[in-house]
């Protein structure tokens, strides 16, 4: 992934700066949103409270949104899904900041448009995440930040290039990391060979998924370190969300976006990041609960529960072999 230029310059080579809308309850906050979209060379087109994008006169948004909501009423329900709507109609860029006790109900409002969602966040995550919108628009330079914002930015960049590639890895058949600490690719499935004068390879049967309790214990066992170790050495959000959704898929259980963000083992911002990219990678699916249209869950999709459920029947294999 190449590398965002952050050199002072105007905000598109263009000449034209990219619009944002500001929607916050805190008049403070409102204030330094918008002082940091100026500082990015953005311009401005609304500033207001939530309740405003609920006004009769629909005026446009800007490419990019950025949205409060720590508490979710009624009217920020009506609120959300209306510019979810609109965010996805338009290709707007939206980034919702929110209350880990409301993430469910923001998750749930934001089925089309794909926002980044921040939980609980600190000023530093709210520019890295006005970063990370500004880095994959082309043809865009951010104005110079302050040396400790710019090189959040640049770690910001870093990380998702290496999200981006670890999940691309993931989705392309025989490749693995085998030199990191990452290994997932899906063991090699068994083939038949031709029959009948048939040139075509068939696929053996899916094997069942592992005993949830055996998931479970790997669970517990990968959670142990941090009593002995700092947790962050072992940080491996990406397959600790996929074996807890291999448990639950075998439980048949559902499991919401707050629990899988608390089973990745990193801050809930970062979790979403990585829920985002496995979705985006095919891994992931979205699940909308039919019986409450404000509840979504997460699950593991067909390629990835295939995937685990033959990783499973190798390790089984090997285990047997070795006795």
């Amino acid at each position: 992934m190449a590398q965002a230029d952050f050199a002072y310059q105007p905000a598109n080579d263009a000449g034209t700066a990219l619009a944002v809308s500001i929607f916050a309850d805190s008049a403070m906050l409102r204030e330094q949103m918008r002082d940091d979209a100026a500082d990015a060379g953005l311009l401005v087109r609304e500033c207001g409270a939530v309740a405003e994008l609920l006004d009769a006169e629909v005026r446009p948004l800007g490419e990019v949104v950025l949205l409060d909501c720590p508490e979710v009423r009624p009217a920020d329900v009506a609120a959300l899904v209306r510019l979810d709507e609109r965010a996805a109609r338009s290709g707007a860029h939206l980034v919702i900041s929110t209350s880990a006790a409301r993430l469910e109900d923001v998750f749930a409002c934001c089925e089309r448009s794909a926002p980044q969602i921040l939980v609980d966040p600190n000023h530093g995550e709210r520019i890295v995440a006005l970063g990370n919108v500004l880095a994959r628009i082309p043809n865009l330079r951010l104005r110079e930040l302050s040396g400790d914002d710019r090189i959040t930015l640049l770690r910001l960049t870093e990380q998702v290039g290496e999200i981006a590639a670890r999940l691309e890895r993931m989705g392309a058949p025989g490749l693995s990391d085998e030199g990191g600490a990452f290994r997932f690719a899906s063991p090699a499935p068994d083939w038949h060979g031709p029959k009948d004068g048939e040139r075509r390879l068939i696929r053996s049967p899916r094997p069942p998924l592992p005993d949830p309790r055996l998931v479970r214990q790997i669970i517990r066992q990968r959670r142990l370190r941090s009593k002995f170790f700092d947790g962050e050495l072992f940080a491996d959000p990406a397959w600790d969300i996929l074996l807890d959704l291999t448990a639950a898929r075998a439980e048949h259980a559902r499991v919401s976006v707050t629990s899988l963000c608390i089973a990745s083992g990193v801050p809930p911002t970062t979790a979403l990041r990585w829920i985002g990219q496995m979705t985006s990678a095919g891994l992931l699916e979205r699940v909308e609960d039919e019986s409450d249209r404000r509840r979504a869950f997460i699950a593991l999709s067909e390629k990835a529960a295939d995937a685990m459920a033959r990783y499973f029947a190798e390790l089984g294999k090997a285990a047997a072999a070795a006795i």
